[in-house]
C-alpha cells in the first residue's frame, strides 16, 4: 500500500491496488483513485531449468519480420493428467495439422544463430544472414541441396557484407559437418540467386589483411606492442605489389614480427593459428622479404636487426 491524495477525504491515505480490475481504491472512502491501470511489471518468472508443460507464460517472444503471422499460433496445451495417447486424440491430431509452416524457416535461423553464437560474431551479422537466407528460400526452394552448407555461405556473405569478414575455414569450423568445397559452392549458388533477384551485382566488400591479424595474433598470444607493429606492416603492405591473399599476407607479417622479437613463434603455430598452410606462409614471406625494411616499424626493430632476418 501507498499514499495517495484522495479528493474525497481531502488527505493522502492509504490506497489499495486491485490488480485483477486494474483499479486504485482508498482504503478509508473506497473511492476509486485511478480505473484500469496498466501492470507494466512482468507477467512471470521463468527460469531456465523449469521444463516441460508447467511454463505459466502467455505470451511469446519478440515478433521477427521475416517471419508470417503463423508466428503468432496457437498451441493446444496437454491437458492434467493426460496419457501419451494424447496425440492421437483429435485434438492431438488438429494440433499436428495446423503447425506453423515457418517451422523450418524458424529452425533455420535457430542454426544460424547458434553457428554466429559460437564465432562470436555481433547481431546485426546474425541479422544479415537471416535476410539472405529468406531472400534465397522465397525465391528458389533450397530442397536437395546441403541445408548446413546454405547456412554457413548466408553466414560467410553476412560476415563479407557486415565487414567482419570470417576466413571459410572459420565459418567451416561451426558448420555442422559442411566442407570448404560445399559452403564455397553454397556461396556461389546464393550470390548467383540474390543477383537474378536484384538485378544487379552483389556487392560483397573488400577483405584486407588487416581485417584478419588482430584476431590471428590474439590466437597466437601476442604482446600489445607486436600486435601494433604487425598492424602497421599490414597497412604498408598493402601499398606494396603483392599478388597474395589477404590472409597469407597478415600470416607472413606475423611470421616477420614474431621473429624480429623475443617471442618467437613457429611457422606451424601460424599455419595453425591463421588456418594458412605452412608452404603459402613461406611463399609469401619470400615475396615481402624484399620490403621488410620498408614495412616494419623503426619503433620496433632497427635497420641492422631486420637485416640479420633469415632469407627465404
Amino acid at each position: 500500500m501507498a499514499d495517495i491524495y484522495c479528493p474525497e477525504c481531502k488527505r493522502p491515505t492509504e490506497v489499495v491496488f486491485d490488480h485483477s480490475a486494474g483499479d486504485t481504491v482508498c482504503s478509508e472512502c473506497g473511492l476509486v483513485l485511478e480505473a484500469h491501470s496498466i501492470d507494466e511489471t512482468s507477467e512471470w518468472r521463468t527460469f531456465a531449468n523449469e521444463a516441460g508443460d508447467n511454463d505459466p507464460i502467455r505470451v511469446g517472444g519478440p515478433t521477427n519480420p521475416l517471419l508470417g503471422d503463423s508466428v503468432l499460433s496457437t498451441v493446444i496445451s496437454k491437458p492434467n493428467g493426460s496419457t501419451g495417447d494424447y496425440l492421437t486424440s483429435s485434438l492431438g491430431r488438429w494440433q499436428t495439422r495446423g503447425s506453423n509452416p515457418d517451422r523450418s524457416l524458424i529452425q533455420a535461423f535457430k542454426t544460424i544463430a547458434t553457428m554466429a553464437d559460437r564465432l562470436g560474431l555481433v547481431a546485426t551479422i546474425k541479422d544479415r544472414a537471416n535476410e539472405i537466407y529468406k531472400k534465397v528460400e522465397d525465391q528458389k526452394p533450397l530442397r536437395g541441396r546441403n541445408q548446413d552448407a546454405i547456412l554457413a555461405a548466408c553466414l560467410y556473405i553476412a560476415c563479407r557484407q557486415e565487414d567482419k569478414p570470417r576466413t571459410v575455414k572459420e565459418i567451416c569450423s561451426v558448420a555442422n559437418g559442411a566442407t570448404k568445397k560445399e559452403i564455397g559452392r553454397a556461396k556461389e549458388f546464393i550470390v548467383k540467386q540474390l543477383e537474378i533477384e536484384m538485378g544487379q551485382s552483389i556487392e560483397m566488400g573488400t577483405i584486407h589483411a588487416g581485417d584478419f591479424l588482430r584476431r590471428f595474433c590474439s590466437h597466437l598470444g601476442m604482446t600489445n606492442q607486436a600486435v601494433k607493429a604487425a598492424q602497421e606492416a599490414v597497412q604498408k603492405s598493402e601499398e606494396l605489389d603483392i599478388r597474395r591473399s589477404p590472409m597469407s599476407i597478415a600470416a607472413a607479417v606475423i611470421y616477420i614480427i614474431t621473429q624480429l622479437s623475443d617471442d618467437k613463434k613457429l611457422l606451424k603455430d601460424i599455419s595453425l593459428a591463421t588456418g594458412v598452410a605452412e608452404g603459402t606462409i613461406r611463399n609469401s614471406y619470400k615475396d615481402l622479404y624484399p620490403y621488410t625494411s620498408r614495412i616494419v616499424p623503426s619503433w620496433y626493430a632497427t635497420e641492422d636487426t631486420i637485416r640479420h632476418l633469415h632469407s627465404p
